[in-house]
């Protein structure tokens, strides 16, 4: 008999992983109280030494229910049966499983990790609420019932929902399901208000560098005098950096197989500080290594977030209000690498132009711009009024 596992698809820490779910003989489950309550039921089995997964759902019955069929049908065609041969059969249709599968995978071949990831976690609770099995059972009661399920089960912020619900559209027009055909209407989307980003104050930035290393004082002014995202930052190779003309060029990481945002190049210059900070910094960094923030065996440093939080509670900046802070181990929300990316585009909007500041930071359209645009806060806003009457 073809065997067929079950199997359950967790993310922790950030990574996928699938646990084994324990049957007795007769195909039922042992413990029901060890299956994890979050995440999606898949099938496992081999084709000629290749495993093949299928994603039946986070319903536990119906999961059962698929293993059993797939295990007939894999029997059927081992005795060389047709299963699919029969027009308008439910087996010639693809399941959800197996449209979000082909969907995924374009993604992991074609988009970044990060990218992947997400669109992963959002097609998981995408399963977990819908009850239909076959793709061309969807209809606009289930993208509801999604939106419902991602602000009453997983209670996501307004912005989560609208991206997640965007991101689900994406998958259904790959899969040939336009909203027309959906019968989904212009204001059954999800929206949400557009918040002023965050941004680092001088005092918060004095204060953080007061407790930082040298080591981690290079790590911090590069992204404060930078504007690179993360994933930039983490690719970024001393080929990008021209010390000379004292000039950042972001461009693609072949040896990683990274691109920037929408394979956009663009070049920043470097401040006088960063130019110090960078000169002493090449001089103590291994020649053979191309990365500018390597780890030992020129691997990626994939922890400047952990870095960061770990120099703010050093520092004694944590805000003690936000959820994250009310954690056991406090871990501060209002500390993350985005917000030196949007303190360096709201400082170079007060002291150049939009359009300069665009081209820094890479944005494709003046709206992106636009919101880092804000008046002048606390003893800058009062030397500027001060200067206006004096």
């Amino acid at each position: 008999m073809a065997k067929v596992n079950l199997t359950k698809r967790i993310f922790a820490a950030g990574k996928q992983k699938f646990c084994a779910i324990p049957l007795d003989r007769k195909g039922r489950i042992i413990d029901k109280k060890a299956v994890p309550a979050d995440g999606v039921f898949y099938l496992d089995w081999y084709v000629a030494g290749k495993r093949r997964r299928e994603a039946v759902g986070s319903d536990m019955a119906q999961a059962l229910v698929a293993k059993g069929r797939k295990e007939l049908e894999l029997q059927a065609l081992a005795a060389g049966l047709d299963v699919n041969g029969a027009a308008g059969s439910e087996t010639a249709r693809p399941t959800l499983g197996e449209a979000v599968n082909d969907y995924l995978q374009e993604v992991k071949d074609h988009k970044s990790h990060k990218t992947y990831l997400a669109y992963s976690k959002t097609l998981e609770y995408f399963q977990e609420s819908c009850t239909k099995t076959f793709i061309d059972q969807l209809d606009r009661k289930d993208l509801m019932r999604f939106t419902k399920f991602l602000e009453n089960e997983k209670e996501q912020s307004a912005r989560s929902v609208c991206n997640k619900f965007e991101n689900v559209m994406g998958f259904l027009k790959y899969c040939g399901l336009a909203a027309k055909d959906l019968g989904l209407r212009k204001e059954d989307r999800p929206d949400y208000d557009e918040e002023t980003p965050e941004i680092y104050t001088a005092e918060e930035i004095d204060s953080f560098f007061a407790k930082c290393t040298p080591e981690e004082t290079v790590w911090f002014r590069f992204f404060e005098h930078t504007g690179m995202r993360e994933g930039e930052v983490i690719h970024c190779q001393w080929s990008w950096i021209d010390l000379e003309n004292r000039t950042i060029t972001v461009q693609p990481n072949k040896r990683f197989n990274w691109r920037p945002k929408k394979n956009k190049t663009r070049q920043i210059p470097i401040s006088n500080k960063l130019y110090g900070l960078l000169k002493e910094w090449q001089k103590k960094s291994d020649s053979a290594c191309d990365l500018v923030f390597p780890t030992s065996g020129c691997n990626r440093k994939l922890d400047f977030l952990d870095c960061l939080k770990r120099v703010a509670k050093r520092a004694k900046l944590f805000c003690g209000k936000c959820d994250g802070c009310r954690q056991e181990v406090p871990n501060c929300e209002r500390w993350f690498l985005h917000k030196f990316r949007a303190t360096f585009a709201t400082r170079s909007l007060r002291k150049t132009d939009l359009e300069t500041m665009r081209t820094w930071l890479g944005h494709t359209d003046m709206a992106s711009s636009l919101r880092y645009l804000r008046p002048a806060e606390g003893k800058e806003a009062q030397d500027k009024i001060n200067a206006v009457f004096d």
